[in-house]
C-alpha cells in the first residue's frame, strides 16, 4: 500500500524512512521492500543489525533507531504506531519528529490506532485515509467463539477440550499453518508438549520474546517447516504467513484487549490464495473485548462491501 508513496519520494531524489516499533516487523518487511525496490540500496537498522553504519536513501528501522537521526528524511512512515514500545513513549515520538526534515512529510499506519488519533480523525483535525479491505478483495475472517477451559486447567488435566480439539484437527487436515496465542510465556513449553501429544505427525514449536531462536522459528513457520507455533502477543503483528489459521486461547484474559485481539486475528486470511482463514476465540467466558473486536472486524467488512472493495459480502 505504501510502495507507490515510497517510489514517488525516491524518484524526487528524497530520502525515505520506514520505521516500526518491533524488530520482528522490520525483519518481515525487509525482504518485501527489497523485492519492490531491487535497484535501491537499503539499510535495515535494529539492535545488533550489521548495517548500522551504511548510507542509504531507503532505510527500514525500529523506532529506537530514530534517535540517531536529525532532519535526515523527506518522508517518514511510522508503521504499527500503536505498538509497544513506540506507543506512550514521548521520547520516541520526539525522535520520529526530529528525524524528519522541517519540510518533510509524516505518514502514520495502524490497523488499531490509539483512541486519541481516532478522535482527531473524527473531528477532522487529522487528515486520514481508511482502508477497510485487503488487496485480494475478500472479507476479513470473523472470529468464531468457542467455550473452552483455560490453558492452566488444560495443563493440570493434561488434556485439551473437544471444543478446541475439533477445529484444530480441521486446520491441520486442511494444511494450514496454525498460530496459537497464549497469555503467559511460562505456559508455552508445557502447552507445546500437550499439543504434541495430540498431533505427533506435525512439527510444533513455541516461542516468545525471551527465546533466542525466535527469528529462526518464525522463518521455519513461514516456510512450512513448523506447522503449529505457540506464542504470545510478540507475534500479534507484522508476521505474514500464507494459509494460516489463528487460535487465541484464554481470549477472555485482561491481557488481551480489543486491539490485540484484532491484531492477532489479522494474522489469518492475508494471502490471496487463502483469504478465508479461520480465527477462533477460545475462552471460558465471553468478554467485552472479544465482542468489540468482532464488532470492529464486521464494521470494516461492512464498510469495504459498501464501497465496492469486496468481491463477495461477508457471510453472516
Amino acid at each position: 500500500m505504501i510502495f507507490p508513496l515510497l517510489r514517488y519520494a525516491l524518484d524526487q531524489g528524497g530520502r525515505v524512512l520506514v520505521a516500526t516499533p518491533r524488530r520482528d516487523v522490520v525483519l518481515e518487511l525487509a525482504p518485501r521492500v527489497a523485492r519492490a525496490f531491487p535497484e535501491e540500496p537499503m539499510a535495515v537498522l535494529y539492535g545488533g543489525s550489521p548495517q548500522r553504519w551504511e548510507e542509504a536513501r531507503l532505510i527500514l528501522a525500529t523506532t529506537h533507531q530514530l534517535l540517531r537521526f536529525h532532519h535526515a528524511f523527506d518522508l517518514v512512515v511510522i508503521d504499527e504506531l500503536d505498538a509497544f514500545p513506540y506507543h506512550n513513549d514521548p521520547m520516541l515520538g520526539f525522535a520520529a519528529e526530529a528525524a524528519c526534515k522541517p519540510e518533510g512529510r509524516f505518514i502514520f499506519l495502524s490497523a488499531t490506532p490509539p483512541l486519541r488519533l481516532q478522535k482527531e480523525t473524527r473531528a477532522g483535525r487529522l487528515p486520514h485515509a481508511k482502508v477497510p479491505a485487503r488487496y485480494h478483495g475478500s472479507p476479513l475472517p470473523v472470529p468464531d467463539r468457542i467455550k473452552a477451559a483455560s490453558v492452566e486447567l488444560c495443563l493440570r488435566r493434561h488434556s485439551l477440550p473437544p471444543a478446541l480439539l475439533r477445529p484444530l484437527r480441521q486446520s491441520v487436515q486442511r494444511g494450514a499453518q496454525i498460530f496459537i496465542f497464549v497469555t503467559r510465556i511460562r505456559q508455552i513449553a508445557a502447552f507445546t508438549e500437550l499439543l504434541r501429544s495430540y498431533f505427533p505427525g506435525i512439527r510444533i514449536e513455541g516461542t516468545s520474546s525471551t527465546d533466542p531462536g525466535r527469528n529462526e522459528k518464525v522463518l521455519a513457520f513461514r516456510e512450512g517447516r513448523i506447522r503449529m507455533l505457540i506464542t504470545t502477543t510478540i507475534l500479534e503483528r507484522g508476521v505474514t504467513v500464507p494459509k494460516s489459521d489463528v487460535y487465541i486461547v484464554d481470549a477472555d484474559s485482561a491481557l488481551f484487549d480489543e486491539a490485540s485481539l484484532v491484531q492477532m486475528a489479522g494474522r489469518s486470511g492475508r494471502s490471496k490464495d487463502d483469504p478465508n482463514g479461520k480465527v477462533v476465540f477460545a475462552a471460558p467466558t465471553w468478554t467485552r473485548s472479544q465482542r468489540d473486536a468482532i464488532r470492529q472486524i464486521r464494521m470494516m467488512n461492512a464498510a469495504a462491501y459498501k464501497n465496492g472493495f469486496l468481491k463477495v459480502k461477508e457471510v453472516q
